[in-house]
């Protein structure tokens, strides 16, 4: 069932009860409007008959004015009747109820033997006194007039609504065609848009009710579909050319040393490919990361983790090496909770990143304020061009890309330190320095509460 058939349909149902129900009150007031009418007539006529009486003046006959709608009876203490109408001359009392302490009762009758019909009657009790006799007087009025009414009311009713109804169910269902026109049109778009064509988007209408925001949205997941889908294709382009120039320089040794024997250098052969293969070797571990940081398996560890401990633990790393000189007497106590492996992996990719570019010195320093830790590792190389300070920070990119991919790194560390701090809840940036380069790693405190996000 279409969405269109079902806000119809309910449109249908709850405008039924409704009319219902307004019909059911309104034949009701109608009925207890006529009653009134009625009773407040023969009530008149009661009234002036016990005017008489406690006068002391009784009738020697009534007269009415349509003998097949009304009555008079004026009954004695005993039960007797003693004066009538003439339509109901002869008959015994036909109302047997009294005001008792009121001064007048009125109830509804059925079956009184006037007229050809079985119409009830409202009837009117009132007492009269004339101070030797007590008597009580009945006044009737027949209710044909408001069956009558009532039935013709009823009749419109029956002939209207189902008509209104038709008139209610049709226009609901052309506002809603014409309310979900846009939506069909926005559905018929996105269903026609393959991989290929996410360029496209789908027409937003001028008004901006819920429609026009879902137009909206939905032309913004496509504008972040087709970015994702510009940086896979560009991933992949990047990663295929990463692992095919280590794969054509081994191939090519290869052939060359076995097209010429005895003129190859086996160990050197042997020790390029191995060059290689480490390289290609870290470039799939890079890619495994970025992957899993993408879409990590398992739930971030949320340890309480000294975090100068392991800074220190990466500067002995580098320090073996020897290549720089690192100072880290700035590197202070601080703690946060996360993964202590992806941290000193995001911290060692700034280290390595600094080493590379670095003329003799790189900087550490770690420093806690009262909302954040910041850890900062600088170098004392050419820095980085305002240009490139974000582009730096994207998959198989490099500052500097006319250095070799074994002496330039891979592109993908600041990339993969990057996801990693923004797992932990923080950001990484480069920041301006007087020389070199800036990293700072901003990081929440361990004592704020957070929740690690992929």
């Amino acid at each position: 069932m279409t969405v269109r058939v079902r806000i119809t349909f309910a449109v249908a149902v709850v405008f039924a009860l409704a009319l219902a129900g307004a019909s059911t009150f309104l034949l009701t007031r109608q009925r207890a409007a006529l009653t009134d009418d009625i009773e407040t007539t023969i009530r008149l006529r009661a009234d002036d008959l016990v005017a008489a009486l406690e006068g002391g003046s009784l009738p020697a006959s009534i007269a009415i004015p349509f003998e097949d709608t009304s009555f008079v009876q004026i009954v004695d203490a005993t039960g007797s009747v003693v004066r009538s109408s003439p339509n109901i001359e002869g008959e015994p009392a036909v109302a047997t109820f009294n005001p008792g302490r009121s001064r007048t009762a009125a109830r509804t009758l059925h079956d009184l033997p006037i007229g050809e019909g079985d119409h009830p009657f409202r009837v009117v009790a009132e007492p009269a006194g004339t101070g030797a006799t007590d008597f009580t007087v009945y006044v009737g009025g027949s209710l044909e007039p408001v069956d009558d009414a009532v039935r013709n009311l009823l009749v419109a009713l029956a002939l209207g609504a189902p008509a209104l109804l038709a008139v209610v169910i049709a226009l609901t269902w052309v506002a809603v065609d014409r309310a979900l026109h846009p939506v069909e049109q926005i559905r018929a778009e996105v269903d026609s848009i393959n991989e290929s064509e996410l360029h496209r988007r789908v027409p937003q209408p001028p008004r901006s009710d819920e429609i026009g925001r879902l137009a909206i949205t939905m032309n913004n997941m496509l504008a972040r579909l087709e970015d994702a889908a510009a940086r896979n294709r560009r991933f992949l382009a990047d990663a295929s050319h990463e692992l095919r120039s280590p794969l054509a320089g081994i191939r090519s040794q290869l052939e060359v040393d076995l097209a010429h024997p005895d003129r190859a250098n086996w160990q050197t052969t042997e020790r390029d490919v191995l060059d290689d293969t480490l390289h290609m070797q870290r470039l799939v571990d890079d890619l495994l990361t970025l992957a899993d940081l993408d879409e990590p398996s398992t739930p971030p560890r949320h340890d309480l983790l000294d975090l100068d401990e392991l800074v220190i633990s990466e500067v002995r790393r580098l320090r073996t090496r020897g290549k720089v000189t690192i100072d880290a007497r700035n590197v202070r106590a601080a703690q946060t909770t996360g993964d202590a492996a992806s941290l000193g992996r995001a911290v060692r990719n700034l280290l390595d990143n600094a080493e590379r570019h670095a003329t003799e010195m790189v900087t550490v320093s770690l420093v806690e304020n009262d909302s954040e830790i910041r850890i900062v590792v600088s170098d004392d190389g050419r820095g980085v061009a305002a240009g490139d300070r974000e582009r730096i920070f994207q998959r198989f990119a490099r500052a500097d890309e006319s250095r070799s991919r074994h002496d330039g790194g891979r592109g993908l560390g600041l990339a993969i330190a990057r996801d990693i701090v923004a797992a932990h809840g923080g950001t990484l940036a480069l920041e301006d320095s007087a020389g070199g380069a800036a990293f700072v790693i901003s990081l929440p405190r361990g004592d704020t509460p957070r929740s690690l996000s992929p």
